[in-house]
């Protein structure tokens, strides 16, 4: 029987959109999440803003203890980004691909939250890159009050109904 490689997991990567979502477990969810990453003393990388749910982790993992850097693209700097925020460094990049690969150079794992078109864009890029094999870091989704089913479902009928190119 083959051993399971032991993970030690230093830096977390967690992506949410710059809303709070139309549920207060959202909210709830976020502040949990930051909260557990700092009390497993694990650094939090995210995508920079300084609104919504990205704001609820990462203030409560820096208020807990945890360094927090958030990658942001450019573009999306006068939306809010963590430069406004004396508790968080920042990594300005160009735009939205190199964002990813930048946490991809910074992260053991990933776990992504309610979000927008951007973070689903991100989810489904990393998700094909993993089955492309250009990277091998697990993709976690915290599916609070199910936000994830829709999507889980239809890979599923992916899966079902497409013959994959296993690499």
């Amino acid at each position: 029987m083959a051993a399971t490689p032991n993970r030690q997991f230093k830096n977390i990567c967690v992506l949410s959109g710059f809303t709070y979502g139309k549920q207060k477990e959202f909210v709830e969810a976020a502040i949990d999440l930051g909260r557990s990453i700092a009390a497993r003393k694990l650094h939090l990388v995210y995508g920079g803003g300084n609104r919504g749910l990205s704001e609820m982790v990462s203030e409560a993992a820096f208020i807990r203890g945890s360094q927090v850097l958030g990658i942001i693209p450019r573009v999306l700097k006068p939306l809010g980004s963590s430069s406004d925020s004396s508790t968080r460094e920042e990594l300005v990049v160009s735009g939205m691909q190199e964002r990813i690969i930048e946490m991809l150079n910074h992260v053991d794992a990933f776990i992504f939250l309610l979000g927008d078109l951007a973070t689903l864009e991100a989810l489904i890029t990393l998700a094909s890159w993993a089955h492309l094999h250009i990277h091998q870091k697990p993709i976690g989704l915290l599916n609070v009050n199910n936000f994830y089913d829709g999507f889980i479902a239809f890979l599923n009928h992916a899966i079902k109904n497409i013959s994959f190119l296993l690499m």
